[in-house]
């Protein structure tokens, strides 16, 4: 449960792209998935470069397992992918005979065990973008209250939240539902919400009921190409680290 003034607005932010750089961890935990699918699958132990190209467009954990297997498929080079991605994710699944739900609960399956046999390591294939552990102590103080939403486990959101010593009032991950579902139960006090991926928040401002958060793209984050333009017709901001340190009296 949430609890602070009802007049305050309540930050929420994205996990992965905004707070936290994974992009190292997203592959090296992709790739153990969907070789544990299909023994002798290889994949690069690096991630190729294909796969930092379709980050941005990669929304479940899910399918960043089957991203892997079609990257391996099509010797890394995404474009048939990046054509298309939303029309490429049924084919893809079909033609490995996999489920969404077989994939998240392999990509879980491995980040668990690597937090059992080497907690360490696994933190360290993860970083906290530069000033934002700094940002999130400094909200308390402010009389902010601020919470987290993600498409992540929330288990593996909170080793690492907990690791950087940061307590969010609220951390709501894939299995509390469809971050549109959980905005609108955490209404109807003022919600500020954080993300990096743009049709994410398109998606909010055209859910009913959410009409009045306050929707923000970060600068930083796994940004698409042309994510920016146009945003102001959108009804979403543009948040660049100078303006995220600064007061909230000077967030656009």
């Amino acid at each position: 449960m949430v609890s602070a003034s009802p007049s305050a607005p309540l930050l929420v932010f994205d996990f992965d792209g905004v707070l936290v750089d994974g992009m190292r961890e997203y592959w090296w935990s992709a790739r153990r998935a969907a070789q544990s699918l299909v023994p002798g699958l290889f994949l690069p132990e690096e991630a190729p470069a294909g796969f930092a190209q379709l980050r941005p467009l990669i929304h479940h954990g899910w399918e960043m397992v089957l991203m892997a297997a079609e990257l391996g498929r099509a010797a890394g080079d995404p474009a048939s992918l990046l054509t298309d991605y939303d029309g490429a994710l049924q084919p893809a699944l079909e033609r490995w005979g996999w489920t969404p739900r077989q994939l998240q609960e392999a990509l879980e399956a491995v980040r668990a065990e690597a937090i059992a046999s080497d907690r360490g390591r696994w933190l360290a294939l993860h970083r906290f973008f530069p000033g934002v552990r700094e940002r999130l102590a400094a909200l308390e103080p402010e009389g902010v209250s601020w919470a987290v939403l993600t498409t992540k486990g929330a288990a593996f959101a909170a080793e690492l939240l907990a690791a950087a010593d940061l307590k969010p009032v609220a951390l709501y991950g894939h299995e509390h539902g469809s971050k549109t579902d959980v905005l609108r139960q955490l209404g109807p006090r003022p919600l500020w919400f954080i993300e990096d991926r743009r049709p994410t928040l398109e998606l909010v401002r055209a859910t009913p009921g959410l009409e009045a958060v306050r929707c923000f793209l970060v600068s930083w984050g796994y940004l698409a190409p042309g994510d920016r333009q146009g945003l102001e017709g959108a009804g979403i901001h543009w948040l660049e680290p100078r303006l995220f340190q600064a007061s909230l009296a000077h967030w656009p």
